[in-house]
Order: structure tokens, then sequence, then C-alpha cells
């Protein structure tokens, strides 16, 4: 089962396999992956990010994928990574600049890893939007009104059922897929009616993940 899954999300990640909407994610991180090998150290994260968003801008502009109509009026609230705003009363946007990611491929990555995972919230993504020279990933997301509080034990219990451990705080990993999984507080885990929701993830792609596509 280990196998099955790891050579699934290989195909996912590569763009051979679709995923909920994968296909500008996976089209994008196939652009920015182009002769690279999987998984390589970088030894300079801020130079190559750098260099890589000169080839991400490029891109953007030849599809026409750059966004220039966010209504900042219907900001909700921001953390960290992103900025969050209502989209009619079913959506929200999310802008994201990849903070916590040594480069946009990663970060979307991220995106694919949680379509697979949480379909029910998954990510679209828009397109991109610059603000004060920082760029932005500008994703689509249902709305999720919680009805109760989440149980952090319940998410535990439901993370270990599907393979990942507990390994501090609210941190979660899958040592033998090779996917770290952070930040399941609370506010990142909705309840609605019983049923837990995945709002907010923070996938990692780990060596041990990459092992088998060298």
């Amino acid at each position: 089962m280990v196998n099955q899954l790891k050579n699934e999300l290989h195909n996912i990640i590569s763009g051979a396999c679709e995923v909920r909407f994968g296909t500008v994610i996976q089209a994008i991180a196939g652009y920015l992956s182009n002769g690279e090998k999987p998984g390589r150290a970088i030894e300079d994260p801020k130079h190559f990010k750098e260099q890589e968003e000169q080839r991400l801008s490029e891109y953007l502009s030849l599809n026409d994928l750059w966004i220039d109509t966010v209504d900042l009026s219907q900001y909700v609230s921001e953390g960290a990574e992103q900025k969050v705003y209502l989209n009619g009363s079913e959506h929200v946007l999310k802008l994201n600049d990849a903070i916590y990611y040594s480069s946009w491929k990663d970060y979307l990555y991220n995106l694919t890893l949680h379509n697979y995972f949480f379909s029910d919230t998954a990510y679209e993504l828009l397109g991109f939007t610059k603000h004060d020279h920082t760029i932005y990933a500008v994703v689509q997301q249902a709305f999720v009104s919680s009805t109760e509080d989440t149980d952090l034990a319940s998410v535990k219990a439901f993370m270990a059922a599907n393979g990942f451990e507990n390994n501090r705080n609210n941190d979660y990993i899958n040592r033998d897929v090779g996917i770290i999984l952070e930040d399941l507080h609370d506010e990142n885990v909705l309840t609605q009616n019983s049923v837990l929701y995945f709002i907010d993830t923070v996938f990692y792609l780990t060596d041990n993940f990459w092992q088998d596509a060298m």
C-alpha cells in the first residue's frame, strides 16, 4: 500500500496523473522543474528563488495568468504566509507569497498534495498578482463555516488512520512515503457537523519521497 501511494503521488507531482484543480498547478510546477533533478539541494535559496521568480513571471505573462482584480475590501484575515478575502458567499481567495517554501515549485507541490488528500477543500489556482514587488499566488477555496470547536485528538486519530504520526505539537509525518504535514491546529482544521475540514495545510516532501525518483 505504501509503494502504491508513493507511486501515485510521484505520478501526480510529475503531472502524469490528474488531481482536482490540478491542471494549472501541475503545468506551472512542470515548467519550473524542467531540467532540474528532483529533490536536489538548493545551495543558495534566496538566489535560487529570485531566479525562479523571473522564470515564473515569464510563464505567467505568456499564459495570461496575472490577476489585478482582487477585491481588497473583502479582507477577512491574514497569517504569516497568506491574506484571506471573501469571494462571494461560497468561496474565499487566499493570497500566498510562498514564504514557508524555499521555492515556488515546492509551494505548488503543496497545493497538489492538499488537493489529493483533501479534495473537499481543494485549492483552485486562479493566477498570480504582485503587490509592493512581492508575487502572490491567488487561490480560491470553498468557504467552510465551523459549527463546533475542533478536537485536536480527533485530528490526531484521523491522521494516524491515514499513516501520519504526530511528531511534535500539531505537526505530522509519514516516514514511509516521505511527507511532512505541519500546523494542523484548530484554526487550520475546522469542524462542521462533526466532519473535519482541512482548510490550510503546509506539506513538505522529504528526501525519502524523492529517493525512487532520482
